[in-house]
């Protein structure tokens, strides 16, 4: 008989994540606030459930995606939550959720019994689609031989650490570089065509030399340079990222310069171009500043 698991939180992201696991035999009951994004994994043979407390009374190991920290939080501790469910034993949180929150989140599910695996992953809409994503998984060794068989249908696994939040930290160093790659490599590309250059140029030989990063070598000449900015992941939620990642590193006593300049590009960009905008959209304000577009 297939084993039965919980996921919470089946949008974009999510949803790729429950579909992975279905797809492996699973039974998988799901929540989500939005009945648009479970429809597709109900019609692939999910059970519904009305609350997170529902789907910690249907599975003993439960998953969530969820966008912010707070959502994380009141999902696991607060009314119809995790907590208040019947069979849950194991909390996997794939979130970003920041080490602050996550050892928080920890803390309340211990107390009700509830072992938290800290697994925020990295990857996009394409690793969650192919099950080819960084699973960052902080806990206990006899947890990650519990969850590994299930974690490994979604990529591949880094046992980084046994403490809520290790996984937390691994993902904002992740998405800290992420960002600053995208920061500069449209203030990179940006200036070439200021100059004369021609942009899929510019990215070729950089990408050709020795400052070829993830922007150059993918971002830009994907979504950028043909304009679609559709990668898939909100500007909204990689400021969030890295306004994490500031505030760990400076209860850490750690300088963060560079990263400090890329927060607030990050706010400009927020600013101008909306929550909801593509990351990739990054390169916009320096585009109309400029009065050129990279294309």
């Amino acid at each position: 008989m297939a084993e039965s698991i919980g996921f919470v939180g089946v949008g974009r992201m999510g949803g790729l994540m429950a579909r992975r696991l279905i797809d492996a035999g699973y039974e998988l009951t799901i929540y989500d606030t939005s009945e648009e994004a479970m429809k597709p994994l109900l019609e692939a043979g999910a059970h519904r459930a009305q609350s997170p407390a529902e789907v910690a009374s249907a599975a003993e190991i439960v998953l969530v995606s969820l966008p912010t920290p707070p959502v994380v939080q009141a999902v696991a501790l607060g009314p119809n939550g995790i907590t208040e469910g019947k069979k849950c034993k194991i909390f996997i949180d794939t979130s970003t959720t920041g080490a602050t929150y996550e050892k928080r989140i920890a803390e309340g599910l211990a107390a009700k019994g509830i072992t938290e695996v800290d697994a925020p992953v990295s990857g996009g809409l394409k690793g969650a689609a192919k099950g080819a994503l960084a699973v960052m998984v902080s806990c206990a060794d006899e947890t990650f031989d519990r969850v590994k068989p299930i974690l490994i249908h979604l990529g591949k696994l880094f046992h980084v650490g046994k403490k809520p939040g290790n996984g937390q930290t691994m993902k904002l160093l992740n998405n800290l570089l992420s960002a600053t790659a995208m920061a500069i490599g449209s203030e990179a590309v940006v200036m070439g065509v200021k100059a004369g250059l021609d942009a899929q140029q510019v990215v070729d030989c950089i990408n050709a030399g020795t400052g070829k990063n993830s922007a150059t070598e993918d971002k830009i000449p994907r979504y950028v340079i043909p304009r679609t900015f559709n990668l898939g992941f909100a500007v909204g939620l990689l400021n969030k990222d890295v306004r994490l990642c500031m505030e760990e590193a400076e209860a850490l006593g750690i300088p963060m310069v560079v990263g400090s300049a890329v927060r607030q590009m990050l706010a400009i960009v927020t600013a101008s171009e909306g929550q909801d905008a593509d990351m990739t959209e990054m390169i916009k304000p320096l585009e109309r500043w400029a009065g050129v577009e990279a294309k």
